[in-house]
């Protein structure tokens, strides 16, 4: 069976997620912070009207945040507005690469040294040439009580 995926880019690795899943992919734009919001939550921006709560990715997953110097890497950083168990959440990644189709064959499943409770959001690895790509589940990236947390957000404005 084939899949049909949107890569992006976060600490110089390749990341999957289904593209049924992915709604837009918009340029940054300003964001504003939010009080008492979780630490990977960068805040609310308004997309085409409505209030989207925005995270980073980077902090969401623990990686080194990106040296702000180079101009021209925070040109390639996006929001991908993802539909994440029914709510619309907008997600930093440095750079969106491209949309690709792979093979369930070319997949294999986390190694088991790699996944913890806390990376259950890796559902696998697919091998396209030389590159590793990690696929997310969407659906796991957030606990449940960050999704509430996250969902709180969408009331305020």
């Amino acid at each position: 069976m084939e899949r049909q995926l949107v890569v992006f880019e976060l600490a110089k690795e390749h990341y999957g997620v289904d593209i049924a899943a992915v709604e837009s992919i918009i340029k940054m734009q300003p964001i504003t912070a939010v009080p008492q919001a979780p630490s990977f939550v960068e805040g609310i921006t308004n997309l085409r009207g409505s209030v989207l709560p925005v995270m980073d990715l980077r902090k969401r997953f623990g990686l080194m945040q990106k040296d702000q110097g180079a101009e021209s890497a925070r040109d390639e950083k996006r929001i991908v507005v993802v539909s994440m168990d029914g709510m619309k959440i907008g997600m930093i990644v440095d750079a969106v690469s491209e949309v690709l189709r792979i093979q369930d064959e070319v997949i294999e499943p986390p190694p088991p040294i790699v996944t913890t409770i806390n990376s259950a959001f890796i559902t696998g690895i697919a091998k396209v040439g030389e590159r590793l790509i990690i696929l997310l589940d969407l659906a796991k990236v957030l606990t449940l009580s960050e999704k509430e947390q996250v969902a709180s957000l969408e009331t305020v404005s």
